[in-house]
């Protein structure tokens, strides 16, 4: 993650100093109300297989499982619950635990719920606001020496808060979604103290007052409400947001676009009465706010019995299975190896994760795979490439996929993916998007810089993102440390609102990142076939510690063609170390020095 980020100089009101920079980061850590929606329909495709032959092996529903959490509000002893499981994961960066804490619809006072590695929080309701927290969920960095840039892999949904100072403090690094919530107050960005902070996301959230992100360098906010905003660092990016600041990058750094192409919002787990259910937010065009705010939320509800409710330990020939009945999957908090793909055929197919659920493929395998069908939802896990290198780790429909999915497209949301830090993990390219239509929301995809297994060739990962689907939107997308290209962009039409990356930090020297007659290979590459392209708010940062000589040419590279277009671009070198000299194509002014001061362009070409 990040290693030094711009000062951040609070207001005066605070009587804080103003934020250093640091010099190094890796090791560092090793030391330190449900009834009206009874009649919506199933969707027929979505519906249980009847069809098939003979009596269902696997059933739906069942248990959640033991760490997946319950409260209701008369629950005894809900915060020495919260304060057991913060214990066990607040500095758990690469453990094994997964939990999932939900709150059925009620109103809980008196609670701060501190929410560590690997901890999802949400409510049970069909709105955030039928589940109220008269109290804080809070995301703080005091397990690394108030550093936030590691505060990875947790979330928080569909609730309500009412924080006891009026202020929530969620001090979150890369996958960390906000979503579907309501802070009535405001909203702090930054830990304790200012330190550092990396880049975070928000979407269908309101919050009353004012967002304060303070040392986070980026962010990504999105088809929200917000009272104001106070400040921006290098990059914070807006779309569908209503309160947001005016467009006016790079001074401020504000990235504004009225609205969403195209969105759709996470499937979630919510209780009509007695019943669990998942709801499936409808796809909007254009659009702003939140969905939720008047009334009943469009979209449809599938019982729990229509999920094979899957909990580690089971196959991927058991998923399949579950699968390949018509049922959907939901993967309960754990770990999960898979010996072959989890292979989705079925249009409208859900796979929901919860607790930061995480799948290994063993052998090489791929993790999951989606055929050229419409509608999948893929949601909410972690997938963790394994020690035998896999060609892929996600594919998203196979190659030469061309079927018009644009009334009723694939979406990924909340799917991260992780090389090495846990452990030796290789993947050639870890995500890989062949159907078009596609909407990837909010993704970090992570070859690791720091943890075990991490080392040039170690956990060796050439390409983190390629596109090869025409009309995919990304809304949100981390991509980092790859050996190679970190994004690579062939399908036409493709647009990306929000891009953050680091190069990777560990480059032994400039011959081993030598691209032909380049020097170093983009963060995000178009390819020369494109002629129609658009991205908004992007930004690489280098940060070559093993060879601070290193020279990277540019961080964005695009063919020259009127379709190719480009808003708000930035690049920066983090304390020298290595340096860029352009920002894309031959365009914008090289990083000099220690100062890490950004170069942009405002406009290309």
């Amino acid at each position: 993650m990040t290693p030094s980020p711009t000062p951040f100089s609070t207001p005066s009101s605070s009587g804080r100093s103003p934020v250093g920079r640091r010099a190094v980061l890796g090791a560092a850590a090793a030391v330190a109300s449900a009834p009206a929606l009874a009649g919506l329909a199933t969707p027929a495709s979505a519906a249980p297989a009847s069809r098939s032959k003979g009596p269902r092996a696997l059933p739906g529903g069942g248990d959640l499982g033991p760490n997946v959490i319950v409260f209701d509000p008369s629950t005894p002893g809900i915060q020495a619950k919260l304060d057991e499981v913060f214990k066990k994961q607040e500095s758990a960066q690469f453990g094994t635990g997964r939990y999932a804490l939900l709150f059925k619809p009620g109103s809980y006072s008196g609670l701060n719920a501190q929410i560590g590695f690997y901890t999802s929080i949400a409510g049970l309701g069909l709105s955030p606001d039928d589940t109220t927290i008269n109290g804080d969920i809070t995301v703080d960095a005091g397990w690394f020496n108030g550093n936030a840039t590691q505060n990875f892999w947790r979330s928080a949904e569909n609730l309500a808060v009412v924080p006891v100072n009026g202020t929530n403090r969620w001090a979150v690094a890369q996958a960390a979604p906000f979503r579907r919530m309501h802070v009535r107050g405001g909203l702090n960005l930054s830990p304790d103290g200012y330190g550092w902070a990396s880049g975070g996301y928000i979407a269908d959230s309101r919050i009353d007052g004012q967002v304060g992100p303070y040392s986070q360098q980026q962010w990504y906010t999105r088809d929200s409400a917000i009272g104001s905003w106070l400040n921006g660092v290098w990059n914070m990016v807006f779309s569908g947001v209503e309160g947001a600041p005016g467009q006016s990058f790079p001074n401020p750094p504000y990235t504004t676009l009225d609205t969403t192409p195209v969105s759709r919002e996470k499937p979630f787990l919510y209780l009509n009465g007695s019943e669990y259910r998942v709801f499936l937010p409808e796809k909007r065009t254009n659009a702003r706010g939140v969905t939720w705010g008047n009334g009943t939320p469009r979209g449809t509800s599938l019982p729990l019995t229509q999920f094979y409710v899957a909990k580690p330990g089971v196959s991927a020939a058991t998923l399949n299975e579950a699968l390949a009945q018509g049922l959907q999957l939901l993967l309960t908090p754990g770990i999960y190896h898979l010996d072959r793909p989890i292979q989705v055929n079925r249009a409208n197919t859900v796979i929901l994760g919860l607790g930061y659920a995480t799948l290994i493929p063993d052998n090489g395998a791929t993790a999951v795979k989606v055929a050229d069908v419409d509608g999948v939802r893929l949601a909410g896990f972690l997938i963790d490439a394994g020690p035998v290198n896999s060609a892929t780790l996600l594919e998203v429909g196979p190659a030469g996929a061309s079927a018009d999915h644009s009334a009723n497209p694939t979406t990924v949301q909340d799917v991260f993916i992780r090389i090495g830090g846990a452990g030796p993990g290789k993947a050639t390219t870890s995500m890989v998007i062949n159907s078009r239509h596609t909407i990837v929301d909010h993704t970090w995809v992570w070859r690791a810089d720091h943890g075990d297994g991490v080392g040039w060739e170690t956990n060796r990962a050439d390409y983190g993102v390629r596109v090869n689907g025409d009309d995919v939107l990304a809304t949100g997308l981390f991509v980092e440390h790859f050996n190679k290209y970190d994004v690579q962009w062939y399908g036409q039409r493709g647009r990306t609102i929000f891009f953050q990356n680091e190069k990777a930090y560990d480059a032994p020297n400039q011959a081993a990142i030598q691209n032909g007659s380049i020097k170093g290979y983009a963060a995000y590459k178009v390819a020369d076939s494109v002629t129609t392209h658009e991205g908004w708010g992007l930004g690489s940062y280098c940060y070559y510690n093993v060879d601070p000589s290193i020279v990277q040419h540019h961080g964005f590279a695009a063919p020259n063609a009127s379709g190719v277009k480009f808003h708000n671009l930035l690049v920066v070198s983090l304390g020298g170390q290595g340096q860029y000299e352009r920002v894309i194509n031959d365009t914008g002014s090289p990083t000099s020095g220690t100062s890490t001061v950004p170069s942009t362009v405002v406009s290309y070409p």
